[in-house]
């Protein structure tokens, strides 16, 4: 390829009780050949599509399912093109609507290693305060802009005050999630990722202020308020 040319990458991994997550890696080939840069994530939620951050949206996209170290064929992955690409009224502005629906080319492989996350319903209510996991491949300190090798989660908790934290900023699109002594958040590169709750996707991975600061809980993309949109694209796309 030539130099400049950028390919925009998502692996998708399963790990325990996120089912199923997915990155997004550029790879500028004039600067890092054949190593990709992780740079934002998605979750794969049907056999053949996968929701991410619409911020997170470039152009030239390739997925890879069933990734966990980034840099060593482990031999479960699945690569797929992208053909088509739906956001709900994205501002970038303000992050409201941060929501991308991605078309794989073809069906994925459900198997031990690739499975859908299951979207939430009016039954499966959200418990505020509970324990959530976010997973991805971003940064682990502020201090060190390099992402990490292999695939990482950690606990937080969901927050009822969000407005306290960010006011004015946040919608009831959008929900917090984080730890009240702070060291525990998504970061650089876990863009677009999964929130997890009760063993259904919850959350993206959307924006907020530093990384794991007890006074700036992350925010998220607020899923369960664009499923009726996700279902009617998925059962309309022609």
């Amino acid at each position: 390829p030539m130099a400049g040319f950028i390919l925009l990458l998502l692996a998708c991994a399963v790990s325990g009780m996120f089912l199923s997550h997915t990155i997004i890696h550029v790879s500028m080939f004039s600067q890092y050949k054949s190593e990709p840069k992780p740079y934002c994530g998605c979750t794969l939620i049907a056999q053949q599509w996968a929701v991410s951050a619409a911020h997170c949206w470039r152009p030239a996209m390739m997925l890879v399912f069933g990734e966990h170290n980034l840099f060593i064929d482990e031999g479960y992955e699945q690569y797929f093109n992208v053909s088509g690409i739906y956001v709900h009224n994205f501002n970038y502005r303000t992050y409201n609507n941060d929501i991308m629906l991605i078309k794989l080319s073809k069906p994925a492989t459900i198997n031990a290693y690739v499975e859908p996350a299951r979207l939430p319903g009016p039954t499966n209510p959200l418990e505020y305060m509970d324990t959530c996991t976010v997973s991805g491949w971003g940064v682990t300190s502020l201090y060190n802009p390099t992402p990490s090798d292999e695939l990482r989660a950690v606990d937080v908790h969901l927050y009822t005050d969000c407005q306290y934290y960010y006011w004015g900023r946040v919608n009831s699109n959008m929900l917090c999630a984080g730890y009240r002594y702070g060291g525990k958040d998504a970061c650089k590169g876990d863009s677009g990722g999964p929130l997890m709750c009760n063993g259904y996707l919850e959350g993206i991975v959307s924006w907020g202020i530093s990384c794991a600061n007890p006074y700036f809980p992350g925010v998220y993309t607020k899923i369960r308020n664009y499923v009726n949109w996700i279902y009617w694209v998925m059962a309309n796309d022609s």
